[in-house]
């Protein structure tokens, strides 16, 4: 039995023995590393037996080595213990070598034991003793590794959690949770939202691009719900030009960008980006910000606004503030992005979002099967957001609730209307009207093509030639389609939404929204 000194130490070899201690040292080379084929490289170098396992006698790497019961386990035990670093025992035909493994704490020490049918010569020996010390090497850069990971998966999650309470409008928690590793980050009334879109297998390799592109300026996210997708939220302007330089050095790597909008419409901002990241694909540099174009709300009188949003949400009223800002929060998000992809970026399961809908629904007394209906809701909710910027109407004492229709006969309304939808106009297969057939179905191309008489992979195509004409994403659920919903509405070419709870002063009738 006998002690042996820390560290690593170059065997000294010469002539033919040289062999075996470049093997060995080759174990360390990048493309090797593992600590199982460095032992089973060992039971061969030594033309034995040899194993490593842990303190509990969990078997780490090779081909368990026969130990008597009585008389090794005390040696283990001693070996563990650090009573001693190694012993030797030979008889039965056998020579067995036990040699202490350091490993990196909490972990106990292992024992890497060996076993050979001739003596182990100097030869042997020492390839034992590096062997282990080359073993200790690589336990210690794995639990790095694994300790490493750990720390990046934490900080991920963390980047996370903030995203998801910035999406539903809880920007004091959010500043909280990011005031311990990123202090001053959330320090802004408002923020843009950058979306970069790649392989899903390039994605984590953009992501530490961008963290060390524009370091602890922004909030960088893997998204949730698309795998390819990597979400950046930042209050500085220098981050979207750090951005366009990633993208330019990346090849297939394209980049969507938000207009600026308060933390407190970061679902918001998110649409935006991922809307301008459709039209990154279009354009030579891939890289494209939400164009600040004319929005239908913003043409409309903002007191008769704010007077028909508070009436179509006021059942919601009654519940406790947390409830009432969970649901309008999850409702937005689920009319922007799928239920699925809504439940992925708040981090809830997708019936969880769905429920919280369909509560909505039923306090609303409407059905969200119906695109008209969706539109209406959504222009609501997101202008229930900034509520406190839009001034009461005149006359508000008045009984007489607006009407959607009252909000979109004006003439600014009906000009931006006419203007978006008459694009189409030049197209002869007639795209104004597969695409007001098919918002009319609900968005389903097959009831659309029954009714339209012509195939449902026609309509689809349709649906998606007026895209580029429109600049809007329409296949995809969210505002670009809404507004396009409102335009026909504005115009009259589609039935507007009905609401069917009775409004205070007016029990028992039917409501246009």
């Amino acid at each position: 039995m006998a002690g042996r000194e820390d560290g690593f130490r170059h065997p000294e070899v010469t002539g033919t023995d040289a062999a075996w201690a470049q093997e060995l040292l080759d174990q360390l080379r990048p493309t090797g590393r593992d600590v199982r084929r460095v032992v089973a490289w060992l039971a061969d170098a030594v033309r034995g037996e040899a194993s490593l396992q842990d303190g509990a006698g969990v078997l780490l790497g090779g081909s368990p080595v026969r130990l008597d019961a009585d008389r090794d386990a005390g040696l283990v035990a001693d070996i563990v213990a650090g009573r001693i670093a190694s012993a030797a025992w030979e008889g039965e035909g056998r020579h067995l070598r036990l040699v202490r493994v350091e490993r990196p704490a909490p972990s106990s020490a292992g024992v890497l034991a060996v076993a050979r049918a001739s003596p182990f010569d100097r030869r042997a020996s020492d390839i034992v003793t590096h062997t282990a010390q080359v073993v200790e090497l690589l336990l210690r850069a794995r639990e790095s590794t694994v300790a490493g990971r750990r720390l990046e998966r934490a900080t991920s999650d963390l980047r996370l959690a903030i995203l998801q309470l910035l999406m539903v409008e809880d920007t004091v928690s959010a500043r909280r949770v990011a005031a311990g590793l990123w202090p001053g980050l959330l320090d802004t009334d408002t923020a843009c939202v950058y979306v970069l879109e790649g392989d899903a297998e390039e994605r984590d390799r953009i992501a530490e691009e961008c963290l060390a592109a524009i370091q602890e300026q922004a909030l960088v996210v893997r998204c949730p719900a698309m795998d390819g997708h990597v979400i950046v939220v930042t209050p500085w302007d220098a981050v979207g030009e750090a951005l366009r330089s990633l993208i330019g050095r990346n090849p297939g790597v394209f980049l969507g960008g938000s207009v600026r909008q308060s933390l407190a419409r970061t679902a918001t901002a998110y649409g935006q980006a991922v809307s301008a990241l459709a039209v990154a694909h279009f354009r030579p540099d891939k890289a494209a910000v939400y164009a600040e174009r004319t929005h239908p709300e913003r043409l409309m009188d903002p007191g008769a606004l704010r007077d028909w949003t508070a009436q179509v949400l006021r059942p919601l009223d009654t519940l406790p503030h947390h409830t009432r800002a969970e649901l309008l929060a999850t409702t937005r998000l689920g009319l922007e992005f799928t239920a699925v992809n809504a439940a992925k970026v708040l981090g809830v399961s997708r019936n969880t979002v769905r429920a919280r809908m369909e509560r909505v629904e039923g306090m609303l007394g409407t059905d969200f099967s119906d695109l008209t209906v969706r539109a209406a809701a959504y222009l609501a909710l997101n202008t229930q957001v900034g509520l406190a910027e839009i001034p009461a109407a005149r006359g508000a004492e008045q009984t007489a609730p607006t009407r959607l229709a009252d909000l979109l006969a004006g003439t600014a309304v009906h000009t931006w209307a006419h203007g978006l939808l008459g694009r189409l106009d030049a197209d002869a297969r007639d795209l104004r009207r597969t695409l007001r057939t098919w918002i009319a179905a609900g968005g389903n191309s097959e009831r659309a093509a029954q009714t339209l008489g012509m195939h449902a992979q026609t309509v689809r195509e349709h649906v998606r030639s007026a895209e580029p004409v429109l600049e809007r994403r329409l296949l995809a659920a969210g505002s670009d389609l809404y507004e396009v919903v409102l335009a026909h509405l504005v115009l009259g070419d589609l039935e507007p939404p009905v609401l069917d709870r009775a409004k205070p002063g007016h029990p028992g009738s039917p409501v246009h929204g």
